[in-house]
């Protein structure tokens, strides 16, 4: 069995869903494709989820009425029969009139998760609709029933396998089954999520419960780059990838895959592939536990880093002190990237600065504080495991003309990070690209 997920962008148009369904029925292999909402919906439900707490019902009327339009636009292009059409029509209305009831009563967080589910419920829906008029044998089968995270909002894999296991042991002359990405349910049993960009999460979670023989995540690029292409020239896709080296990448800013989709993956040892929607016929990348050569395979940028250092002379020879720098941002739930020390000074990034006041009110009781906001982490991965002569040599050289604010180097095998100012992080992706990679020597 295989996992294929399927993001807003590769169902984001009528076109768009017609060709995913070209590729998920070329053959009798057993699959589970999980969608996510259309491109734009989760937007526009987050949006108007904030009018509706601020009590702006006017503004979150005028949101909803929009966003109706646009399913109503949707699918007529999506399906050909007029008894098709009925039906889609009659699960927009449904899930709109479900919006529109959030409208003028009290509203909570409760109800904002179930708004935020709406746009993976009418993708799916519409797209099992599509399916049955193309007589391609499926199931729609609800995540609601078998994707469940804990208090810690942890997904809980065992509740997956055994609630999942038995929907396709019931359903087993079914070979398509179709779910929702993203949507899960809490320790309350009340609908929830896995956060923005979760529905990556969604697939290798399942991946990982069913065992899969692959995950494939389809998007819009083919791969992931061995640089941003948003900012650099001249970027080509990597074929192959270890679990580490993707999980750095993922994690320091490449957009193709969300950070925390590869945990249940490595941990359960279900290969992922990406792929282009647009162009099936390309390899991709393929991420698994295969170690691959030595050497710097990638550069990813992660931007709205604040940079914070702490300097005071009783750090020197004294234990319990990072201790109590850390506490601090353990008190905020707040992580730190990047962390380097000397005698008397600690420096560390956050990507999270809700708490960022109260938080240097407090380090402040131990020492100055110097704060410099935006600043981008920029990550060289790869397997650097051993000695690899000259990689380090290599990126800073490229570097000499910029300040560099951090460096970290030797808490993994897979990464060399580096904090620069934001107004330098694309100058420095081209000179990376130039001197690693088109004028490579590893």
């Amino acid at each position: 069995m295989k996992v294929l997920k399927f993001g807003g962008t590769s169902v984001g148009s009528p076109k768009n869903m017609h060709q995913v369904a070209s590729l998920i029925t070329d053959d009798s292999e057993r699959k589970v494709i999980v969608l996510s909402a259309v491109s734009g919906t989760t937007n526009a439900l987050v949006e108007i989820g904030e009018r509706l707490f601020a009590k702006d019902h006017d503004k979150a009327s005028m949101l909803i009425a929009e966003l109706h339009e646009k399913y109503k636009a949707f699918y007529p292009d999506l399906l050909k029969e007029s008894k098709s059409h009925k039906k889609a029509k009659q699960v927009i209305d449904e899930h709109f009139a479900f919006i529109n009831s959030l409208v003028n009563n009290f509203f909570n967080k409760r109800l904002n998760n179930e708004l935020l589910a709406q746009g993976e419920m009418m993708s799916t829906k519409l797209f099992s609709i599509y399916l049955e008029e193309k007589n391609c044998k499926s199931k729609l089968i609800s995540a609601l029933d078998f994707m469940a995270i804990n208090e810690e909002k942890e997904p809980i894999i065992e509740f997956t396998t055994e609630h999942l296991s038995q929907i396709l042991d019931e359903n087993a002359e079914t070979n398509i089954f179709v779910t929702q990405g993203f949507i899960c349910r809490n320790e309350e049993g009340e609908i929830d999520n896995l956060q923005r960009g979760g529905s990556d999460y969604s697939a290798t979670i399942i991946g990982a419960a069913v065992q899969a023989e692959e995950v494939q995540i389809w998007t819009d690029i083919d791969g992931m780059h061995n640089n941003d292409p948003r900012f650099v020239d001249n970027t080509f896709p990597i074929a192959d990838l270890s679990f580490d080296e993707a999980s750095e990448l993922a994690y320091f800013g490449a957009k193709i895959l969300h950070p925390t989709s590869i945990v249940p993956a490595q941990k359960y040892e279900v290969p992922v592939r990406l792929k282009n929607t647009m162009d099936p016929a390309a390899y991709g990348t393929l991420i698994s536990k295969k170690q691959t050569s030595s050497g710097i395979k990638a550069i990813a940028s992660k931007d709205g880093i604040t940079a914070i250092k702490i300097k005071s002379s009783r750090m020197l020879m004294a234990y319990g002190f990072l201790k109590k720098v850390f506490s601090v941002f353990e008190k905020y739930k707040t992580p730190i990237d990047m962390i380097t020390t000397s005698e008397v000074a600690v420096s560390l990034t956050i990507d999270n600065d809700e708490h960022l006041d109260q938080i240097v009110a407090e380090i402040e009781e131990y020492g100055t504080v110097i704060v410099d906001k935006d600043q981008s982490i920029i990550c060289a991965a790869g397997n650097f495991k051993g000695t690899h002569k000259g990689i380090v040599s290599k990126i800073f050289d490229a570097l000499v003309p910029y300040p560099i604010r951090m460096i970290s180097f030797g808490g993994s095998d897979y990464n060399v990070s580096m904090l620069v100012d934001t107004k330098y992080k694309q100058e420095i992706l081209i000179k990376l690209n130039n001197e690693i990679f088109l004028n490579a020597e590893f």
